[in-house]
């Protein structure tokens, strides 16, 4: 893609962003591209804005103005990257200006809709209805039908319920009081999903785009090369750190995909690695995005306002498990490399961790504040408006320190840029508002300062197209939660899988994980999560299983839906970098992540392994014997099971060490009397038995073994 002048991105061929990307992956070079890329400017100005108090307007009406923008970006870019005729693109713009007419209804009318809750007057009911239209509408255009046909079903539920057989009926609720439910309050569409969105979300997705802009990418891939690089399967292997580096500030897995797996899957391919194996690696490493700390996926943000705990507890639980996906990532990708004999890279050809570390060290500033105030107790948004502001001073600021004739006066400089920006959490965001006019106006008379600005204000543009398809699923999933609440219906749901848990809790957790892979299948992982988890997450809980493991546990399995086939997302954003077929790269994809797949079930059993208190485990030894105990299970079961799938230890694995390192992996992970002791014995006979046979073997693949 080339950049004009005015930043609009032109698109003169497809890319592997087109290919999954609604909005054509850019605002087009025309007179209406330029008219969106300045309203997504503004929508994202007006969250900052918000964020940091500049702005202080209702809770209400902050949710219906970002859904209001939504409706006024996402019509006009579909329609724009469909290159739909002038009837197409005027019905586009009616839809948007009807979802903006919404927005200012809820501003103007704004005391008197609360006046007259539960009491609708006819104008409400025809701006309700306009709402619930537009946003399925706009659900549809952005992530086809699944998600618009479910929430739709809900939907119906609440008019038509009563007429269904018990126990799946209920009392029956009348249009208006429908449409209350849905289009009004904090229930439907303006309920706690699409608050997170306008809060948290679009604040980090911001954070995410200007650091990218600023070369975090190139620093993280430089310093995945100049660390493993070079060692065996290192193209692999860069790919699983570049893209878990990048998972802490951009949360978004088919985003990851398509900038890392630009880079990553043609030099994995290059050095021998199969198509559908380098994009089953670069999907699965990018989808773990969302499972990483720092800033994880918009679903964490989600969890912990519905669960009501602080941002920092999902963090903590978070650690362990994302450390043992990537690991496992990291040990799938090592032994494919030694089963094919696939070497690293040759130093000479690789860049210096060291020499890129100093030369991008500052962009790490940003990512350790943040890290620091979410642990410290701060709120997310406190903490990522500090993080933004952080990072857009560094950016206006690297311009004008290379401008200054010498290295004192640049220490001097930055000094001072750091004592101002520390002033925050004294002074407030005036001291950042005054310090970043100064630095937009020095800008403008030092050299390369113009490009600078340029590239913060696409950061703005790029940060809002960006969040479009996260804010509207969070509006349209609205409509499900507020079926939910008015109906009762996850009730029925729950108390289903709570009487199978009373006879076995595996069966209730495996039903709970077919849910969430079945309903992945159409829609996002935020969706995903905000269903299942309203019918499965209070089921599990009364089946002993703490408050946050149920949730993370449905929260990781609508992760791997966009792994698993026949849709997997995830898959078919790599498929056309990789040049091979989603569905290939999608069972690739779903070996690679043993983890995703054994962590939740082990962390249910002990939730030790996400420094949770509870379990019989930590009851009999005690809280971090067990945390030490579970880890090592964990690796233990999660390196069989890689020697199972891939086929290769020391050397290739005969077919009876792959099918006892494969029960070894199952006995690690079933939490019944005495499968630890079998796991643990059968585990050292295969390995004890796999180096006796290869004891003289140095490392080298051996025959095939059919």
């Amino acid at each position: 893609m080339a950049q004009t002048a005015a930043g609009i991105e032109t698109r003169t061929e497809a890319t592997a962003e087109d290919f999954h990307d609604p909005t054509g992956g850019g605002f087009a070079p025309s007179r209406e591209g330029r008219l969106l890329f300045w309203i997504a400017v503004i929508f994202s100005l007006f969250q900052i804005a918000t964020a940091a108090h500049i702005l202080s307007i209702p809770s209400q009406v902050l949710r219906a103005s970002h859904v209001g923008f939504l409706m006024l970006l996402a019509f006009p870019l579909v329609a724009s990257a469909r290159k739909l005729g002038a009837a197409g693109r005027t019905l586009a713009w009616a839809l948007a200006l009807a979802g903006v007419a919404v927005a200012a209804y809820q501003y103007l009318e704004y005391q008197a809709l609360i006046l007259r809750a539960g009491d609708l007057n006819t104008a409400d009911l025809i701006f309700g209805v306009i709402a619930l239209v537009t946003v399925f509408a706009a659900a549809y255009a952005m992530m086809g039908p699944a998600l618009p046909v479910i929430s739709g079903c809900f939907l119906l539920y609440a008019l038509f319920g009563q007429h269904l057989p018990s126990p799946l009926n209920h009392r029956g609720y009348d249009f208006s009081q429908v449409v209350d439910q849905m289009a009004y309050g904090t229930e439907g569409i303006y309920g706690i999903p699409i608050y997170v969105s306008a809060t948290y979300i679009f604040l980090f997705i911001l954070f995410g785009s200007f650091l990218e802009r600023a070369g975090m990418i190139k620093l993280f891939t430089d310093v995945s090369l100049g660390f493993v690089g070079h060692a065996r399967g290192g193209a692999a292997k860069v790919a699983v750190i570049a893209s878990g580096l990048m998972g802490t500030i951009s949360g978004s897995g088919v985003a990851n995909v398509v900038t890392t797996g630009q880079f990553t899957i043609p030099l994995m391919k290059r050095f021998g690695y199969r198509a559908a194996f380098a994009g089953g690696v670069e999907a699965t490493a990018s989808m773990g995005g969302q499972i990483m700390p720092p800033v994880m996926g918009a679903v964490a943000f989600i969890m912990a306002e519905t669960l009501g705990v602080e941002y920092s507890e999902i963090v903590k639980a978070a650690i362990i498990p994302a450390l043992l996906y990537f690991a496992s990532a990291f040990w799938m990708v090592h032994l494919e490399a030694g089963k094919h004999n696939l070497l690293g890279l040759s130093r000479a050809e690789l860049p210096s961790p060291l020499a890129a570390f100093r030369r991008g060290w500052y962009l790490i500033l940003p990512l350790a504040v943040l890290i620091y105030l979410l642990f410290s107790g701060y709120t997310p948004l406190y903490a990522g408006t500090i993080g933004l502001a952080m990072t857009v001073l560094l950016i206006l600021g690297g311009s004008v320190a290379l401008g200054l004739p010498s290295p004192i006066l640049r220490a001097a400089f930055w000094i001072g840029l750091g004592l101002v920006a520390a002033s925050f959490f004294k002074m407030g965001i005036n001291a950042i508002l005054v310090a970043a006019a100064v630095l937009i106006v020095a800008n403008l008379f030092v050299s390369g300062g113009r490009d600078t600005l340029i590239a913060c204000r696409d950061s703005l543009a790029e940060g809002a197209r960006t969040a479009l398809p996260v804010g509207i699923a969070c509006a349209v999933v609205g409509v499900i939660v507020g079926t939910m609440t008015l109906t009762g219906v996850a009730t029925t749901f729950g108390a289903f899988i709570v009487s199978i848990g009373q006879s076995s809790l595996f069966l209730s957790l495996v039903l709970t994980m077919v849910t969430c892979v079945v309903l992945g299948m159409g829609i996002p992982t935020i969706p995903n999560y905000i269903i299942t988890a309203s019918i499965a997450g209070p089921a599990l809980l009364q089946l002993g299983v703490p408050l946050l493991v149920g949730h993370m546990f449905v929260f990781y399995f609508g992760i791997l839906a966009d792994l698993t086939p026949p849709v997997a997302l995830a898959c078919f954003a790599a498929a056309p970098i990789a040049r091979e077929s989603g569905l290939k790269i999608a069972f690739e994809a779903i070996k690679v992540a043993a983890a995703g797949f054994v962590v939740p079930f082990m962390a249910v059993y002990t939730p030790a392994l996400m420094l949770q208190d509870g379990g019989p485990l930590s009851a009999a030894v005690g809280y971090w014997p067990a945390v030490a105990y579970i880890v090592v299970k964990a690796v233990l079961a999660i390196g069989l099971w890689g020697a199972a799938v891939i086929g290769f230890l020391r050397t290739r694995l005969t077919v009876w060490e792959r099918f006892a390192a494969a029960a070894a992996a199952f006995l690690l992970v079933a939490a019944v009397p005495l499968t630890d002791e079998a796991g643990f014995v059968l585990s050292l006979l295969v390995v004890g038995a796999h180096w006796y046979r290869t004891r003289t073997v140095s490392g080298a693949p051996g025959p095939t073994i059919p």
